[in-house]
């Protein structure tokens, strides 16, 4: 594209045909005189009788059967967690940058002072206008991940941001590379890698993006601060406003929130067009979850008229799609 039995006891030896079935596989004694136990045992040699090697066989299927039943009980807990994995998975789109229209970004007619969460926090400067143009920062790099589904990408800026509010180019493309390589990013199942790549037609250009060009390409129906993958350009759009100044979800952790970024968007870019909700309460938000706007499900549900989830449930900020457990 262009974006592992515990080995049971010895298994008995079957009698040979010359010999009568009960002479091995019969575990009563035919001279037992007990007469306290004369009838239960009278009745397991007629059952033993009836089904033969069968009668053996029957109680440990029972039994297995009976164990399995209490795992798929204690194991259901997991269950909410497989299931929602299933699901992002499945509605993962391989085909995203096909698509006209900008992915990620929230629309709506839903003001900013309804949305305090996701109102820009106070900070550095940024640059409100570029020039609309995007020049390459050089630098190529190997193949992150095991996977064979390789998605290139470039690093890019719009011309007229002043490079000293991110910190410059070379700080940037090392974040996007270091975070891109982490095994808790997507990598981390083995699905996608990454490689750098500084020419070409590449699957994804992660592009830092002033203010407006990010409105532009991402739209501005809610007047928010947001990114995007706009899959006409294969653009992984973020927005430097955003880059410099974080989301109050994130408490002012801008390495973090910066990372989370980095991710989400490039989520979209693979092909994670729907986001998700808060889906245990005081846990991990989903990478997929428009953390920038909040952590909360009462504040992403009002971008979202859509999504079912429980209003209630309340995360906490995540970088991840694989963070440790």
């Amino acid at each position: 594209m262009t974006g592992t039995p515990e080995p049971g006891g010895q298994r008995p030896r079957r009698p040979r045909p010359d010999q009568p079935l009960r002479a091995r596989w019969d575990p009563i004694s035919d001279d037992a005189t007990t007469t306290g136990t004369a009838g239960s045992r009278s009745a397991i040699s007629r059952f033993v009788r009836a089904y033969g090697w069968r009668a053996y066989v029957i109680p440990i299927l029972v039994l297995i059967t009976v164990a399995l039943l209490i795992a798929s009980v204690r194991g259901g807990g997991s269950s909410d967690d497989d299931a929602a994995a299933a699901s992002s998975e499945s509605t993962r789109n391989t085909n995203v940058s096909e698509e006209t229209t900008p992915i990620g970004a929230p629309t709506g007619d839903i003001p900013e002072d309804a949305l305090p969460a996701g109102a820009l926090p106070e900070g550095g400067e940024f640059t409100q206008q570029g020039e609309e143009v995007y020049r390459t920062i050089r630098g190529t790099g190997p193949k992150l991940g095991t996977s064979n589904h390789v998605y290139t990408y470039t690093v890019e800026v719009e011309r007229g941001i002043d490079p000293v509010q991110y910190s410059g180019d070379a700080a940037f493309a090392k974040l996007v590379d270091a975070t891109l390589a982490n095994k808790r990013s997507w990598i981390g199942d083995g699905k996608v890698s990454f490689r750098r790549v500084a020419s070409g037609n590449p699957d994804l250009r992660i592009s830092m993006s002033s203010a407006n060009t990010a409105r532009e390409l991402c739209g501005y129906q809610i007047k928010l601060q947001a990114s995007c993958y706009y899959p006409p350009d294969n653009r992984v759009v973020l927005n430097q406003a955003r880059w410099v100044r974080g989301a109050t979800a994130f408490e002012g952790d801008d390495l973090t929130y910066r990372q989370y970024l980095i991710n989400h968007e490039v989520g979209h870019g693979i092909g994670y067009e729907a986001h998700r909700p808060c889906e245990k309460n005081g846990e991990l938000a989903p990478i997929m979850m428009q953390q920038t706007f909040g952590t909360a499900n009462s504040e992403i549900m009002a971008l979202d008229q859509q999504m079912k989830a429980n209003r209630s449930y309340v995360c906490k900020p995540n970088a991840w799609p694989f963070p440790p457990r």
